[in-house]
């Protein structure tokens, strides 16, 4: 199985996707190859010797083609997976971080977030009393008079969330990073995120 050329132009993703479609159906082609072909018959080994001779070359490709691919498994960000893309950064990006929090656990994690508000533009943090929490108050974010985000008095384990309170214009070199997700964790709980730290992204999926 394999994607056609035709439909994607960029000759690159067109690999890409090949070959994460070659990767996709091999296990399924294996398993078949060392499977009996009937109630009686015996296991094919020449299939099996051609899946792998597919899957030792795929394999082989994808470790040298696709040393930056990055898949995502947070339901805040719309997309599968993700290949490093060199090249400024700008507003709605996919970019690519190392993390360290409490709530992300013990060890720094990489993630995957949207670059939202960037130098120049202009971040509004509007208080205002949390409808989940009387004793609380929650964060509205704006950049540019645009709403990214509302912060949660707590997390989904009942940890309290301490979340950012600073307006103003974006200093040079610092990012908003976040996304639409209402439980998203981002820049609403940990601020502004230094751009060195972020290696822009394109969705390949």
């Amino acid at each position: 199985m394999h994607t056609p050329c035709s439909a994607i132009p960029d000759p690159r993703r067109c690999l890409t996707a090949q070959l994460l479609g070659a990767i996709t159906y091999l296990p399924r082609q294996a398993a078949e190859a060392i499977s009996p072909q009937g109630q009686e018959g015996p296991t094919s080994w020449r299939r099996l010797r051609l899946a792998l001779l597919v899957a030792c070359p795929a394999a082989l490709a994808a470790g040298i083609m696709m040393p930056r691919i990055t898949l995502v498994v947070s339901p805040s960000i719309e997309a599968w997976v993700l290949t490093e893309q060199p090249g400024p950064i700008a507003r709605g990006d996919f970019v690519r971080f190392t993390l360290s929090h409490p709530v992300a656990g013990p060890a720094p994690v990489p993630v995957t977030k949207h670059a939202l508000c960037l130098p120049g533009d202009k971040l509004t943090t509007v208080e205002r009393s949390s409808p989940l929490s009387a004793h609380d108050r929650d964060g509205w974010y704006y950049c540019n008079g645009r709403l990214l985000g509302i912060s949660l008095p707590r997390a989904h384990n009942g940890m309290a969330l301490q979340h950012m309170h600073w307006s103003g214009i974006v200093p040079p070199g610092m990012a908003y990073v976040g996304s639409a997700h209402p439980h998203g964790f981002d820049s609403r709980y940990f601020g502004l995120v230094s751009i060195k730290r972020l290696t822009r992204m394109e969705r390949l999926l």
